[in-house]
């Protein structure tokens, strides 16, 4: 996956895959199977959301990348993001940063870089 600067030119929505559900937590290492999914505008949190495709069948990064396309992100921060996942983010037009062993707050900040 190459690394991409995101120039700020409007409200940014990034949703970071995190271990739980604070910014101080950290990016989960899951894109899929992430436990959880932070959203924030710019760098405010406006939404927590249980990965409800954490646990079970196969399919959980594109059932991701389509729920967070719902919810109208630009970005999507992860230590790792399948290729099937990347592929419906791309699809979506949402664009995609592997980043890992930060907090979730630490990883928007370089989201909007």
């Amino acid at each position: 996956m190459k690394k991409m600067s995101m120039k700020r030119t409007k409200n940014m929505r990034i949703a970071v895959a995190s271990a739980g559900k604070d910014p101080a937590d950290m990016v989960s290492d899951k894109g899929g199977r992430a436990p959880y999914y932070l959203i924030f505008d710019n760098d405010k949190l406006i939404k927590s959301i249980k990965n409800p495709f954490s646990v079970g069948g196969g399919g959980a990064g594109v059932s991701v990348a389509y729920m967070l396309s719902k919810e109208e992100v630009d970005v999507v921060v992860a230590g790792d993001l399948g290729p099937n996942m990347v592929q419906a983010l791309d699809e979506n037009k949402i664009k995609s940063m592997s980043l890992t062993g930060m907090a979730v707050a630490d990883a928007v900040k370089r989201a909007l870089e």
